[in-house]
């Protein structure tokens, strides 16, 4: 193996050693939100005409898993080996800043791919899967992953410490991720908050991807590639030019 797929395979194995916690974990937590929101909003919510909501909900909860646990990937993996001061390790060897990219952004979207599997899997015990366009399914999963974990990276080297990681995630990844549309249409909130909503690409990818189960969505599946598209060149762009410069590993 070269540099690149050496570090992709360490940052891989790193999450599936602790699987469980990793992996286990998140998917626990999504069937737990569907049982929960499935149960007590089934018969009140009615969001397309011919989809149930417990089946409208189970995409929005699995893209929100792959964006979650992709960003907590490479975030996790930088801030600890900062802390604990690995990172000196992989800073000795000859590896470009591409490679570090690579090997980051393309471990999280294996986390985020496996945790979103995971999620479909155990709900489809419950909810019957449609796939309208599996296509589509398949490129918002590894846009929306690719994206979080490149801004994971930056969360990373910016943060210092633990609590800063945990501001990130709480005040920006969270917010940004409930108010998507993961559990509602956007159509069902009054107009000020729908153009807030479209000001959120986090929306767009889990709108697409919503689109790829069931044909239908809240805006045209090729306006939501292209904003994800743009969302992902501007933070892969951003994460590439800090490890360039070694923003706050190189001191």
């Amino acid at each position: 193996m070269n540099g690149w797929q050496t570090l992709f395979y360490k940052e891989v194995l790193r999450f599936w050693k602790v699987g469980f916690q990793t992996v286990a974990a998140p998917v626990l937590t999504a069937l737990l939100y569907l049982t929960i929101f499935g149960h007590v909003l089934e018969d009140h919510v009615k969001v397309y005409d011919r989809i149930p909501y417990t089946a409208f909900l189970v995409p929005g909860l699995v893209m929100m898993s792959v964006l979650q646990n992709s960003f907590a990937n490479s975030s996790s993996s930088l801030i600890q080996s900062k802390i604990m001061g690995n990172l000196v390790f992989v800073l000795l060897t000859p590896l470009s800043h591409w490679s570090w990219f690579v090997a980051y952004v393309g471990s999280s979207v294996a986390r985020g791919l496996a945790v979103g599997g995971g999620v479909l899997v155990v709900t489809a015990l419950f909810v019957r899967p449609q796939f309208a366009s599996p296509l589509w399914i398949l490129v918002f999963a590894v846009l929306g992953s690719g994206m979080l974990g490149a801004l994971g990276i930056i969360a990373g080297l910016w943060a210092e410490k633990f609590d800063q990681m945990a501001a990130f995630q709480n005040f920006v990844i969270m917010p940004m991720t409930f108010l998507s549309g993961v559990f509602y249409s956007i159509h069902s909130l009054p107009g000020f908050w729908q153009q807030v909503s479209h000001l959120n690409p986090f929306f767009y990818m889990i709108d697409g991807f919503r689109y790829g189960f069931f044909g239908v969505s809240d805006v045209s599946p090729w306006l939501s590639l292209a904003v994800v598209g743009a969302a992902l060149a501007v933070v892969s762009a951003a994460a590439l030019h800090l490890l360039r410069i070694g923003y706050k590993i190189r001191s």
